[in-house]
């Protein structure tokens, strides 16, 4: 079967899997590549051949999908053969497979390392803050949802396992400190994988475990700073109860990419500190598109702006309208917070550079939206034509992050220091 004969089925199978509400397995096949292979022919009945459609998965993800892959692989199966009832001569079987991956130092464990002094910046960030890393449970609630407790050896005679020696030292006696995960050779969390550890990571910022969405999305800030360094970074994969879940995923170590990631990842901490969870959809299309789709990305910079704008005029009750545009709403907002720091005179040196400063990082992310215009689709172009790059993005991103990052802190110690109403 050749590749242009999958494609519609496949394109077929995903519509029918998303009509029916099964979305996981419709991006199993959305987004994997898929090869067709014959494994049989039953001449009793008729000639029919048997093929085995093979999602080809990256290794890491194949790994996380777990059980669920044999569920999966049924659901697809079902409407593969849903999608082809008509065909007397053909069977489909879905299989998910892991995707071969090689690197030419894999045997140095280099390309999925992390440097235990990454670790040790993490879990002393911790403890700086004075962060506990089991949340809103328990030690042994928390490591219960990671690891088999059962099954793993007590390290005190009186007990059959861990859950009964941790129960015992951390609750009863409590004479373990609130840090001895990080040296109990059990989970080998400094010494184990890189997998293991940001399994953990992923759980201290889960909605169950730490339900405040500001603290989850600052905490991921810092895991980020270390982990990029490394190649690695925590992501928001989806939402529970409208709170983020967070996985793991290797990343391509550049400094742009890794300062765009930042720079998404503080827009996000700014959005849940304003309390504008309404924002976050645009925080979701400027994930996907910084890289993907600059013209996007570059458009939703900037109405990632005026949403503050409009967010903190809100907040402190100062009227605008819908033929407010991204000057006049910014202008209002410097003119509400003060932006000129406390001190200084309007005709001091300085005030003018600070005004200026604010102007053009708005009128960054406007120019660049007009240059959207002149090098988007739907214009003929010639055959020199080039569109916006990548790292046209990023500087959209960056300024219209440093802009809102800025307005929203302000805004916060303006509040905090006016007299309560």
């Amino acid at each position: 079967m050749e590749q242009c004969e999958i494609e519609p089925l496949l394109a077929t199978v995903y519509a029918v899997l998303r009509a029916e509400g099964a979305d996981e397995a419709a991006e199993i096949v959305r987004s994997h590549p898929a090869n067709a292979e014959l494994t049989g022919n039953d001449n009793w009945n008729g000639g029919t051949n048997y093929w085995d459609i093979q999602f080809i998965v990256p290794a890491l993800e194949y790994a996380k999908l777990g059980v669920k892959r044999a569920q999966l692989q049924e659901r697809i199966t079902t409407a593969l053969k849903t999608v082809t009832e008509h065909e007397q001569n053909d069977a489909y079987s879905a299989l998910i497979v892991p995707a071969r991956e090689f690197h030419a130092d894999w045997r140095s464990g280099r390309s999925s390392n992390l440097p235990k002094s990454v670790r040790q910046n993490i879990t002393d960030g911790l403890r700086l803050e004075n962060l506990k890393w089991y949340g809103e449970l328990n030690d042994v609630e928390f490591l219960s949802r990671l690891y088999e407790l059962e099954t793993l050896p007590s390290t005190d005679s009186r007990y059959k396992d861990a859950a009964g020696d941790i129960w015992q030292h951390r609750y009863n006696n409590d004479d373990w400190d609130d840090d001895w995960i990080f040296s109990d050779t059990r989970f080998n969390l400094f010494d184990g994988s890189a997998e293991a550890f940001l399994r953990f990571l992923c759980e201290t910022v889960h909605p169950v475990v730490r339900p405040q969405r500001d603290e989850a999305f600052k905490l991921v800030e810092h895991f980020n700073d270390q982990l990029q360094n490394a190649g690695w970074e925590l992501y928001q994969e989806q939402q529970i109860a409208g709170r983020p879940r967070f996985s793991y995923r290797l990343i391509n170590n550049t400094s742009t990419e890794a300062n765009a990631a930042r720079s998404v990842m503080r827009a996000r901490v700014v959005v849940e500190a304003l309390s504008a969870g309404w924002m976050a959809k645009q925080i979701e299309r400027l994930e996907y598109a910084v890289n993907s789709d600059p013209e996007l990305a570059i458009g939703t910079a900037k109405e990632l702006v005026e949403s503050c704008c409009k967010s903190i005029l809100t907040k402190r009750e100062i009227p605008f309208t819908k033929a407010d545009d991204l000057g006049n709403l910014t202008k209002k907002v410097t003119k509400a917070l003060q932006l000129v720091p406390d001190g200084v005179s309007e005709a001091a040196k300085g005030a003018e550079n600070i005004k200026n400063i604010l102007r053009n990082l708005t009128q960054l992310t406007s120019n660049l939206t007009q240059l959207r215009g002149l090098y988007g689709t739907g214009h003929g172009k010639d055959g020199q034509h080039r569109g916006l790059q990548p790292r046209h993005a990023r500087l959209a991103v960056a300024a219209a992050v440093a802009f809102i990052d800025f307005v929203s802190e302000t805004h916060r110690y303006r509040e905090a220091s006016e007299p309560q109403r």
